[in-house]
């Protein structure tokens, strides 16, 4: 831990229910609370578990979502098929550099970035390392902010889909690649939803036991 003086909720046996936010002292993890029914957990049960299996799985998807076609364009000249990384060279060729640089860091540095820090916190927590811990309780705070803008190329082949579609001129479809990436970035979202942060500081002899015993009186 960063401070041994400090006193810390799992020191003092305190669980919070996570739905009414009632604090129990004494709680056996996995007990309904008084109030609200929702099961208590001094942490996210399996944390560690489920966020290796939604970054692993995103990873594999990471791939196809950047090698695939995210956008087919039919016309009278032609048949043409953009991926992620194609698009941002058309708009960077064709003078557009604010957008390119956009879409390349909303839609193939940032997915990359979540990929990259989720495993390092996963690992640091799964290791119980001490290692820059506030550090990284700040990178997850990031992760979360940054998480919206994933959807970027999700939400501009969609609303390109949905508005240029005159039938025998011209006609834009979503290519596979899309599908791809937006399993990317919602298996990425989970993986964050599934990491618990708490167990950045869960190093020392006051982290939370498995089992607790149950007392009924709310503080």
């Amino acid at each position: 831990m960063s401070d041994p003086g400090v006193e810390t909720a799992a020191a003092l046996r305190l669980v919070a229910c996570h739905h009414c936010g009632t604090t129990w002292q004494d709680a056996l993890d996995g007990e309904a609370c008084d109030r609200c029914g929702t099961r208590l957990h001094a942490r996210k049960p399996d944390s560690i578990n489920r966020t290796w299996a939604y970054l692993i799985a995103a990873a594999i998807l990471y791939l196809p979502a950047n090698l695939l076609p995210v956008m087919i364009t039919k016309s009278l000249l032609g048949t043409q098929q953009d991926t992620i990384l194609s698009g941002v060279i058309y708009f960077w060729v064709s003078g557009a550099y604010g957008l390119a640089a956009l879409i390349f860091v909303a839609s193939f540095l940032v997915p990359l970035f979540k990929l990259t820090a989720l495993v390092l916190l996963n690992i640091t927590a799964q290791r119980r390392s001490n290692w820059r811990q506030l550090e990284r309780a700040k990178l997850y705070r990031i992760l979360e902010v940054i998480g919206r803008w994933s959807m970027l190329d999700v939400f501009v082949v969609a609303l390109l889909a949905g508005l240029v579609r005159i039938q025998g001129f011209a006609e834009i479809t979503a290519g596979v690649g899309i599908a791809a990436f937006g399993a990317v970035v919602v298996l990425t979202m989970l993986a964050s939803l599934s990491f618990d942060p708490r167990l950045t500081w869960d190093t020392g002899p006051d982290a939370p036991a498995d089992e607790m015993k149950m007392d009924n009186e709310p503080i």
